[in-house]
């Protein structure tokens, strides 16, 4: 060592987690030296061992001796100037342990001190003692009162148990405490042997033989089981006063919360920000609550609800914003849709691009599994419930979840919605599980049963009835409206008749007086009418126009032209004959049956006035974000189903606009047969949230045990089961089947797993069963785990990518097609027989050949098509996946939807839906070959797949529509107008954009610049961490 210095080397050891023993503490610094020891950081201990097991030279050379001897010598000022007390102290980690050094001076002083005798130490140490013991019972008169006070909680620190995750502030205090008194401690245990050791010369030598390191092992055990209460008084104020100067420098120095601005703690860019972006000025009373809420202030997980367009999204935006720049944690936000994903992510990379983070879709295909661990900047990851899952997966597995420090779940709600449901529930239930500092925000404004909701998440619970805008609700009943009054007797009160003359012929058309209700709006505010089937939507759009006024189409007309011209380029050259003709009234549809582009362009127009009036279906509500003036619910109904509370909450509550309208109304129309139900729906409590793990034959319990197991969350049974009773199924014990307990549920669940192969019982090398780790995942289990694939689907999944290894083709990509359908899609189509023998007689031989390979003949398609009898049978199943992987090979190879709508006779949302699936699904099939190394020959090919489907366009545009808000319309404009690659974008001048590009606004493009800009960003940046990864130096060399 350095200048001969003496290293006391300590291994580290596990903390206790509920125990008061004190750990030996290095040396301190010796008075007037100058000089200082490297102090490590201060560990719990659980045994006599641990106590002193490592330190093998407390004799005549041990620095630990001749630094006791010193201290206690010191004088009673050194008490009373706390701060002087190893205020040099340092830790500096060595390998895994941990060493103590001093400097030169230090070491010869304690070489020459080494040489005096253990007898000469006795007496001098019992000399000094009643001297040190007076200076320090009389400077107990002169500390303050608070110091005074502070005494009394010093035996909380001094005794009580430490649980893991929150005792490091309390261990540290005992620690350092201990290393102040252990010295005195020291010298009343030689008092106590000086009276023993007078008796007879005899006992002194027996004692003086003995080791100074036996005598320190028994003196320190002892003090460590005994209560405070039994040490001297003095002795207690002096751990009390250090305790509280070391706890103030730690609560100063440790603070998870930086504060670097006053916009609740954020910088005033922040809020200039706000406010040039979403024109917000000033919060709303309520959010300024809610920000400031002591519970936040304490990382406590929240729950908060409020009625739609009350402003929950910007209290979590600014709450996101805290973690990433104040706490530099990651951030994840759960969205229900992908057009939501897609809105917010354009919305906020603004704000990342001026606020230096970063902002990643995970949606569809898109979204890199695991993450790359930034150095540099923090991330916000924007996902869908189903992508978030297998992000959570991927961080938990790679063991960065504690680097996630806040997870955002909008529609909380969405917990008790089907399969979603049990998704988001898993989600959760991994995060609490897993990680003890990530803080969980979820906000609804449709919950019910919060209670349960509460105790799942462990969680506090904020709510309010604010809205900016007035909400008044209305029934009508033939020609009479009726104001909800929960005062009234039967819950309406009469408000007016309808004032508008009807023909006969349009008392036909209209038996429900739409018209009516909609003109007393339009065209100078806008209105939403909800339908309950798609088709109704049409059919309401053309019935309204056809008997609205001609001056309706002066309004704004060149604008309406010019939507026209670009829903046909959108389309190809192609547009919806409905559209065409209700446009130029300011009227048009909005469902599933849209494509993704002619959706956005619609809304965009919508929001902008140039459409006036939507008719739409339920899904709307739940969408994007689109206020009305006026709400019409066109029936009580979605498709047959009468309408639940949340969707009659959802739907109404899109009326009224912040800024712009001073209150909003909705009206639902129903017929006189309906009206107790109507009554009952209004005043009804919302739907209860319930948990979905046992729904679908167990799907999604199922999915979650082997999850759990493969991510090594659990490892036997009944670490499985401590895993399930945290879930919201479990709070919920009404869920349960008929006198079956949780655990029994687990069990089964179990031994389900086990019987199709996705786990097995884990034998050691000798072949005999362990006890402790007795379940492990099987290839084929992590491979679905790991690809998100149902496990209804795995084994079907497994065979068909076998079977294609005996005789891939790849002359077409009609082969792999196949093997990414979705197996789903198949219960939503059923084949046309007359266009699938027409397409497959216009398939080359090779691809031909597929079709046999599969197990689709020609012949049973033939005598399909011509109405014939079939005696050989034929899996139904994969007929229609090879239908449907047609379907998509045309698209590969027109990329028109309209075209390929029209030649198969489906919708252009459907094919629009099997796009978006396909997509998604060859995702997953990628992943899950990646887990098994006889498919290693899928990988490439399925990753240039899932790139062709995710897009469906020319190669040359591909770069362009990877940046967020930008579709194969937009991206050929930008194309055609020299922006060409995703450099280009970036740095592009949203004003000259948007002088080049028609029907561009100066919004969209700053938002598509910002996008361009941070995906160029994550690029760069991902590059860099490679960079950095390729030349860190590994720290295992030989």
């Amino acid at each position: 060592m350095e200048g001969g210095g003496i290293a006391v080397r300590r291994r580290r050891r596990s903390r206790a987690r509920a125990r008061g023993r004190s750990p030996l503490s290095p040396a301190r610094k010796k008075s007037g030296s100058g000089e200082a020891f490297e102090r490590p950081r201060p560990e719990c201990v659980d045994s006599e061992d641990d106590l002193f097991g490592d330190y093998d030279s407390f004799g005549n050379d041990s620095l630990l001796a001749d630094d006791l001897e010193q201290n206690c010598l010191q004088s009673a000022d050194d008490v009373r100037d706390c701060n002087k007390l190893d205020r040099n102290a340092t830790m500096k980690p060595v390998c895994g342990d941990v060493q103590l050094q001093n400097d030169k001076n230090v070491a010869k002083t304690a070489k020459s001190d080494g040489n005096r005798n253990e007898c000469d130490l006795l007496r001098i140490v019992t000399e000094q003692e009643d001297q040190s013991l007076k200076h320090l019972n009389d400077s107990f008169e002169s500390l303050p009162s608070s110091q005074l006070l502070f005494f009394k909680k010093s035996d909380e620190c001094f005794v009580g148990p430490h649980r893991a995750e929150y005792g490091r502030e309390g261990a540290h205090c005992l620690n350092d405490s201990l290393d102040k008194v252990a010295d005195l401690l020291y010298c009343n245990d030689i008092e106590k042997s000086k009276v023993t050791d007078s008796s007879a010369s005899a006992s002194f030598e027996a004692s003086r033989r003995k080791s100074l390191k036996d005598r320190l092992k028994s003196t320190m055990t002892g003090n460590a089981r005994t209560s405070t209460l039994l040490v001297s008084k003095s002795k207690q104020l002096k751990e009390a006063v250090v305790s509280e100067e070391i706890g103030i420098i730690e609560k100063t120095n440790t603070s998870p919360f930086v504060d670097i601005g006053p916009f609740y703690g954020l910088p005033t860019k922040v809020k200039e920000l706000l406010l040039q972006f979403r024109k917000i000025e000033k919060l709303y009373d309520w959010q300024h609550t809610c920000l400031t809420l002591e519970s936040l202030q304490q990382r406590k997980n929240l729950i908060y609800s409020l009625p739609t367009s009350g402003g929950k999204t910007l209290v979590a935006e600014i709450l996101i914003l805290q973690e990433l720049l104040c706490k530099q944690m990651d951030v994840l936000m759960i969205l229900p849709y992908v057009a939501i994903v897609q809105e917010k992510v354009g919305g906020l990379s603004g704000f990342g691009m001026e606020l230096g983070f970063l902002v990643e879709e995970y949606a569809g295909s898109k979204g890199r599994i695991p993450p790359i661990k930034r150095r540099q900047k923090k991330s916000l990851y924007v996902a869908t419930i189903e992508k978030g899952h297998s992000l959570v997966n991927s961080l938990i597995e790679t063991g960065q979840i504690c680097d996630l420090g806040l997870v955002v779940v909008d529609e909380l709600h969405m917990l008790g919605e089907g399969s979603r449901g049990a998704i988001l529930e898993m989600v959760l239930a991994k995060i609490l599980y897993t990680s003890k500092t990530t803080q969980i925000i979820g906000m609804s404004a449709t919950l019910s049963n919060v209670e349960d909701l509460q105790q799942f998440l462990k969680a506090d619970y904020y709510t309010s009835n604010f809205r900016p805008v007035e909400l008044k609700e209305f029934v009508k009943i033939k020609d009479s409206i009726y104001e909800v009054d929960s005062k009234a007797e039967n819950g309406l009160t009469f408000c007016r008749l309808l004032e508008f003359k009807y023909s006969s012929s349009l008392q036909k058309m209209d038996p429900d007086h739409l018209i009516a209700l909609v003109t007393e709006v339009i065209p100078n505010y806008s209105c939403l009418v909800f339908c309950p089937t798609k088709k109704n939507c049409e059919n309401v759009a053309e019935m309204i126009c056809k008997y609205l006024n001609r001056d309706y189409r002066q309004l704004k007309e060149n604008e309406k032209q010019d939507l026209i011209k670009d829903l046909t380029n959108i389309c190809n050259g192609r547009l919806c004959p409905v559209l065409k003709r209700t446009i130029p009234f300011g009227i048009a549809y909005h469902h599933s049956d849209l494509t993704s582009d002619e959706r956005k362009r619609i809304e965009e127009a919508y929001s902008s006035g140039i459409l006036c009036l939507l008719t739409c279906t339920s899904t709307l509500a739940a969408g994007v974000n689109l206020p009305a003036r006026r709400v019409i619910l066109r029936a009580p109904y979605v498709a047959t189903e009468f309408l639940k509370k949340n969707q009659y909450k959802q739907m109404v509550g899109r009326a009224g606009r912040a800024g712009i309208d001073k209150a909003g109304e909705s009206i639902l129309i129903a017929q006189e047969k309906d009206r107790h139900l109507v009554q009952t729906l209004i005043y009804s409590p919302l739907e209860s949230c319930y948990s979905n793990l046992l729904v679908e034959l167990n799907k999604g319990i199922r999915s979650l045990l082997l999850s759990l197991v493969g991510l090594k969350i659990a490892n036997n049974p009944e670490e499985v089961y401590q895993f399930m009773r945290i879930t919201l199924f479990s709070v919920q014990p009404q869920l349960l089947p008929t006198e079956k307990t949780l655990r029994d549920v687990t069990m089964e669940v179990l031994e389900w797993l086990k019987d199709k192969a996705l786990l097995k019982e884990k034998t050691s090398c000798d072949g005999i069963q362990s006890f402790q780790n007795n379940l492990e995942i099987t290839p084929l289990g992590q491979a679905t785990y790991k690809g998100s694939v149902d496990l209804a689907h795995c084994n079907a999944l497994y065979g068909d990518l076998k079977k294609g290894l005996e005789g891939l083709i790849l002359e077409s990509c009609l082969h792999l097609l196949y093997l990414t359908t979705p197996y789903e899609m198949t219960s939503q189509c059923t084949p046309d027989w007359i266009v699938y023998f027409k397409e497959y007689s216009q398939l080359s031989p090779v691809e031909q050949h597929v079709a046999d390979l599969v197990g689709v003949p020609e012949s049973f398609i033939m005598k399909k098509a011509s109405g014939q009898g079939i005696k050989k049978d034929v899996d139904s199943n994969t007929v229609t996946r090879l239908y449907l992987s047609f379907i998509l090979l045309s698209l590969l190879k027109e990329t028109n939807i309209w075209r390929v709508a029209e030649k198969f006779n489906l919708s252009r949302g459907f094919i629009q839906t099997l796009l978006n699936s396909a997509s998604s699904f060859s995702s997953s099939v990628l992943h899950f070959c990646e887990e098994l190394n006889e498919f290693w020959v899928y990988k490439a090919l399925l990753t240039e797949l899932t790139k062709k489907l995710s897009y469906c366009v020319k190669a040359e545009l591909i770069p362009l529509m990877e940046v967020n808000g930008v579709l194969e319309a937009r991206a050929k404009q930008l194309y055609n107008s020299g922006y060409k690659t995703l450099a280009q974008l970036a740095n592009a001048d949203p004003q000259v954009m948007v002088r080049t590009i028609e029907h561009l606004s100066r919004n969209q493009a700053r938002q598509i610049v910002s996008s361009a800009k941070m995906l160029l960003t994550e690029k760069a940046e991902a590059l860099q961490e490679e960079v950095e990864e390729l030349l860190r130096i590994p720290t295992d060399m030989p």
